[in-house]
This record gives C-alpha cells, sequence and structure tokens, in this order.
C-alpha cells in the first residue's frame, strides 16, 4: 500500500512536471512557427543531454542511500559534480552555438540548466533511496513548472532565447531552495531501511565508495540511453528541411510523452531493485508494467491524432498519422530506460553496451535513408524496439542469475565497478 501511494504521488509529481514541458513545446510550436521551432527543440534536445549527469547522480546517491551510506558525503558528491558540469557546459557553448546553428547566447541559456539539474537531482536522490516519494513529487512539480515562466515569455514575443534563459533562471531558484531545505532536515542523516523483509545494509558502514568515478559510469548508461532518444531529433534538424525539421520535432512530442509518462515505474521500483535480495522479480515487474502502459499510450496517440492540427496549426497535418509511431518510439525507450536503472542499480553498467552500439547503427541508417519524416521516424522505431528487447534480456538475465552466483552484494563488486 506504501508503495502505491508513492507510485500515485510520483506520478502526479512527474504528470504535473511533464504536462509543463509539453506545454512548452506545444506554446514554442506555434508561437515559434515552423521556421523557428526546430532551432528550439534542437536546444531542448540539448537540455536533455545535458541532464545525463542529473540523472546519473540522482540514481547512484539513491542507491548508495539504500546500502546505508550516510549523507552529508553524498551532499558533498552532489556539490561536487554541480561544479564539474558547470564548467564542462561552459566549454561546450561555442561548439553547440557552431553545429545547430544557433547563437551563442541562446547556447549559454539552455546550457545554463544543467548545473540547476545536478543540484537538483541530488536532492531527489536523497529523497528516492530514503523513499520519502511525497516528497519527491513536490520536487518533480516544483521542477515541471519552473517551465510556465517561459510559456510566459514565448505568449509576449520575447523568443526562444529569453524563454530558455527565464526557464532556466527559474530552475536555478528552485535547486537552490531545495538544497538548502534538504541540509537543514535534521531526519536527513538517519539511515534508511526500505523494507525489513528485505536485507538491510550492515549497521557498521560509516562511508560510501560512490564518488565521482561511480556518478561517471552510471552518467555512460544514462548517456546511452538519452543520446539514442535525442538522436533522431538532432538528425531531423541536419538532414530534414526546415519546415519537414520542425514537423518531426512536433511529432516527437508523442514520443516524450510515451518515454516520461512512465517515469514514476522507475522512480519507485529503484530501490527495491538496489537491494542485494529481491531484485530479480522488481525488474521483471518493472519492466512488464512498462511494457503495458506502453501499449496504452501508442493507443491514446493514435485516438488522439486528430486533435494536433487543431492545438498547434494546419502546418502539422502531414505528421497527424504518425503519432502512433512516434510514441511507439518513446514507449520502447521507456522499456529501454526500466532495464538500464536495473543495471545501474546492480552496477552492472556493461550492459549499456549494447545502447552504444545501436546509435552508430541508427545515425548511418538515418545519413542514407531519412530523406523524409516518415523514413527518420521508421528508423528510430525499429532501432529503439530492437534495443529495448536486448536490453531487457541482458537486465533480467543479469539480476536472476548475477546476483544469486555471487552472494552478499556488501562482500563483492560487479565485474565493471
Amino acid at each position: 500500500m506504501a508503495r502505491m501511494r508513492g507510485l500515485t504521488a510520483v506520478t502526479l509529481g512527474g504528470l504535473t512536471a511533464n504536462l509543463a514541458g509539453y506545454l512548452l513545446q506545444l506554446a514554442a510550436g506555434r508561437w515559434l512557427g515552423v521556421a523557428g521551432y526546430s532551432g528550439f527543440a534542437s536546444l531542448l534536445a540539448v537540455q536533455l543531454l545535458l541532464a545525463v549527469p542529473a540523472l546519473a547522480v540522482q540514481n547512484v546517491i539513491a542507491r548508495e542511500v539504500v546500502r546505508g551510506a550516510p549523507i552529508q558525503p553524498l551532499r558533498r558528491l552532489a556539490d561536487r559534480c554541480t561544479v564539474l558540469v558547470a564548467a564542462a557546459g561552459a566549454a561546450l557553448i561555442p561548439l553547440l552555438s557552431g553545429a545547430l546553428q544557433v547563437s551563442a547566447t541562446a547556447a549559454t541559456a539552455a546550457v545554463l540548466s544543467a548545473p540547476a539539474l545536478v543540484l537538483l537531482a541530488g536532492v531527489q536522490g536523497l529523497l528516492q533511496g530514503r523513499e520519502r516519494f511525497r516528497g519527491l513529487a513536490v520536487l518533480l512539480v516544483l521542477a515541471g513548472t519552473s517551465k510556465l515562466p517561459a510559456i510566459a515569455v514565448l505568449a509576449a514575443g520575447g523568443g526562444a532565447t529569453a524563454a530558455l534563459a527565464v526557464g532556466s533562471a527559474t530552475l536555478t531558484g528552485v535547486a537552490v531552495v531545495a538544497r538548502r531545505y534538504s541540509a537543514g532536515d535534521p531526519a536527513a542523516d538517519v539511515r534508511h531501511r526500505p523494507d525489513p523483509q528485505l536485507a538491510v545494509p550492515p549497521a557498521g558502514r560509516a562511508t560510501t565508495s560512490a564518488g565521482v568515478v561511480a556518478v561517471g559510469r552510471a552518467s555512460l548508461v544514462q548517456l546511452a540511453l538519452i543520446a539514442l532518444a535525442a538522436t533522431d531529433l538532432i538528425a531531423a534538424r541536419v538532414l530534414l528541411d526546415p519546415a519537414d525539421a520542425s514537423r518531426y520535432a512536433l511529432g516527437a512530442v508523442a514520443a516524450k510523452v510515451a518515454f516520461w509518462l512512465p517515469q514514476a515505474v522507475g522512480v519507485v521500483a529503484y530501490p527495491r531493485m538496489a537491494q542485494p535480495d529481491g531484485s530479480a522479480r522488481a525488474v521483471r515487474t518493472t519492466i512488464a508494467v512498462l511494457a503495458g502502459l506502453g501499449v496504452v499510450t501508442v493507443g491514446g496517440a493514435a485516438a488522439a491524432a486528430p486533435l494536433a492540427p487543431a492545438l498547434v496549426g494546419a502546418d502539422y497535418l502531414p505528421v497527424q498519422g504518425l503519432l502512433w509511431l512516434f510514441a511507439l518510439n518513446g514507449a520502447c525507450l521507456a522499456v529501454l530506460q526500466g532495464a538500464l536503472l536495473a543495471a545501474i542499480a546492480a552496477e552492472r553498467t556493461r550492459t549499456s553496451a549494447v545502447v552504444w552500439i545501436a546509435l552508430p547503427v541508427e545515425i548511418a541508417a538515418a545519413a542514407g535513408f531519412a530523406d523524409s519524416v516518415t523514413r527518420l521516424i521508421v528508423i528510430a522505431t525499429t532501432t529503439s524496439a530492437v534495443t529495448a528487447l536486448i536490453g531487457c534480456v541482458l537486465a533480467v538475465r543479469g539480476s536472476s542469475v548475477g546476483r544469486s552466483a555471487t552472494g552478499p552484494a556488501d562482500t563483492r563488486r560487479s565485474a565493471d565497478r
């Protein structure tokens, strides 16, 4: 019952956050027009890539909390990663500006969100690991609604750069407040034991092995997933004419809905997947639930497709019949995300190799054959479906065989740690 309440809270929080994100994209599609939307969408895809370290920080911190690590070193880890990401983002600005053919100011406005996301992820990881899902849901809502001022800027005619800058500034404010709140929480240094029926951390453990290297390994897993999710959008910007690129970017909203809508399932299941016992069942259940939700989402996208031109304009009519395929792409990516979360929880990060192999295959196929919106989404969906299938097989096999064969979690380390 407690897990169901947690799932409900995180689902509602995630839905609110995602709804704000979708409204931002719909608003940009209408107010920036076909000509201006593709550049804005490309920068949003860049923000998604820059969120990779944040996802990794959250997952590593949550995993270590489940295993009984003290809280203060984990907070310091999040702070160090925030500084590193800020420095890396600043170095990337000239490259992004040239590659995406946008101004340096616009690239800077997009990059500013990265360190804020990492700082916020540190707090989210603490809440997730201690299974304080209602608090996590509140943070998700606050982070999502930080996009609303950007929508107001677009409505006022402020343009893409101003909208990105306002969104990043608002998110930074949310992250700073959340960090200060968590630092003052008197219960934060109490070790969490999620379920007395599961294996609990050893009482004498006083340190954590997690550091920047562990975050780096988890980042490679998350980067593989996010890169696969963003490759088609970037390819559309490069390979298609501006009008078709904008149409593809809008169709990809359906993929993002299918990808992010079931995120709460992985968030709630992750602490159990990080436990040395009981993880195999958690992995299988998570993948099954994600697959079922994917079927529902694809059906919903097909049913809602006739509404798309009315919402965003007749210019996007050519992608109406493809929305179900975009949703299928996102649903496959959501299932793959569940498999990769299981890999991070078990520190079996070599599982991400299948995604790194799929990436150049998709890029080569797109470069050779994607001369239209239809061909590009077919290539992207086929790649994500095959990769998700292989990833799920590896995740289920690893959770069922790997741990039982090697003994208690605290007396061993995974081969790729």
